[in-house]
């Protein structure tokens, strides 16, 4: 089974994908941590991110796309994918779809987590004194929310008239969305 969980910065994609990778032994793909990953490398990529991420932008597409095009063709992944972030604009979820088509796959579900200004801000703050995340500034994080909601909105029309696409309050408790979650999927 193939999920993406896309929402704002804070919204807390990254543990509901945990626990669903966990629940159905599945592989997390977080763009977040295989781009933090070329950082820590130090690679002319990790750089290009850095500047990017820096300035408050999203990383290119292209970056983005070459990354997960790689998780994709590996056959040990294969249908064993829960997306944490990915895609975030409109570029990337038609490149995911191409890219599913060449390895016959497909998406099974897709979890937008809504979640307000206010709301991400709070959590971003106690993610940084807990995580002490370098990405967790928050006037970096103010511009990179205010972006996201500019480039996601074409994702959430794109995905929102498949049957398959379920909005979720991203505001509620942890184990208040992970049940929600777990209802759709049923497991």
């Amino acid at each position: 089974m193939n999920v993406i969980l896309f929402g704002p910065p804070g919204a807390g994609k990254g543990t509901q994908a945990k626990n669903l990778a966990k629940k159905l032994d599945n592989f997390q793909i977080s763009t977040g941590d295989m781009l933090r990953e070329e950082i820590q490398k130090n690679s002319e990529i990790g750089k290009k991110i850095v500047e990017d991420m820096g300035d408050g932008r999203f990383v290119s597409d292209e970056i983005v796309n070459s990354l997960i095009e790689k998780v994709l063709s590996d056959p040990t992944k294969k249908n064993k994918l829960i997306f944490d972030g990915y895609p975030r604009s409109l570029t990337q979820a038609k490149n995911l779809e191409k890219l599913l088509g060449k390895t016959n796959q497909k998406i099974d579900f897709v979890f937008f987590l809504d979640v307000n200004k206010d709301t991400v801000i709070k959590r971003i703050e106690q993610r940084k004194t807990i995580e002490n995340r370098s990405d967790d500034d928050l006037t970096t994080i103010i511009k990179r929310y205010d972006k996201y909601m500019e480039t996601t909105k074409p994702v959430l029309d794109f995905y929102s008239e498949n049957s398959n696409f379920h909005e979720l309050d991203g505001s509620s408790k942890i184990e208040e969305i992970t049940s929600k979650i777990n209802s759709f999927i049923n497991v």
